[in-house]
């Protein structure tokens, strides 16, 4: 049987557990080694990064016109074949079993805001937020939807940064940064917070109940004991 390249490609991203970029399968292909057949290995050896995007392509179209489960994706910088959404019933039960629980509310606004804003210190996730944070950003630390990208040399105490990892990417099977805002949750989260700041900044600016009747009315004199 003579091997494709796309066909081999394919099993690549069968058997991967994450997004593979064309780079991470060139080398691949260049490692690869096969005692019984060592002439089946070698005859890719030396493949291109651009034969295997032309072959990423064929597959890609492979999978649109064919009647099949699953098709091939961009997410987080690399390929991954992922299943139709029709399937989702009868697939939710396994990935509710492999995978960890969903985000909770909290986590989701939280992990939302640090999207948006990156790089940004917990003290401004909590003063967004309005409430503290510390185990939240644990959780995501240990998720590993966020890291610590740097610290803050302007601000007293140098405060860790966090920022969203590649795995936050083939969570909400984003491409890249630049798609974050077209993440339906994310968006829903970006909507809601922009509401919560105008609200902060509206009763900032409004005068409390005090002022006003202090300004409205004239206090009556004091009356001696």
């Amino acid at each position: 049987m003579t091997l494709e390249l796309k066909r081999i490609i394919e099993a690549m991203l069968f058997a991967a557990e994450r997004p593979l970029t064309t780079r991470e399968m060139r080398a691949i292909f260049a490692e690869a080694t096969d005692e019984e057949q060592p002439g089946a290995t070698a005859a890719f050896r030396n493949v291109r990064e651009a034969q295997i995007v032309a072959a990423l392509e064929e597959l890609k179209i492979d999978l649109q016109t064919q009647p099949r489960a699953f098709q091939l994706v961009e997410i987080a910088g690399g390929w991954r074949l992922i299943s139709h959404a029709e399937y989702a019933p009868w697939l939710k039960k396994l990935l509710d079993e492999a995978r960890p629980h969903r985000l909770s509310q909290p986590s989701l606004e939280t992990l939302s805001i640090i999207a948006l804003r990156q790089p940004i210190s917990r003290a401004d996730i909590a003063a967004i937020r309005g409430v503290e944070v510390d185990g939240v950003i644990k959780t995501l630390l240990e998720r590993d939807l966020i890291t610590i990208v740097g610290r803050n040399e302007k601000a007293i105490g140098r405060p860790l940064l966090y920022g969203t990892t590649q795995r936050f990417l083939e969570h909400f099977g984003l491409r890249n940064l630049d798609d974050v805002p077209k993440a339906a949750e994310l968006r829903l989260q970006a909507a809601a917070l922009r509401t919560a700041e105008q609200q902060v900044e509206q009763k900032q600016e409004q005068p409390s109940e005090t002022e006003v009747i202090h300004e409205g009315k004239p206090q009556e004199p004091t009356q001696p004991n």
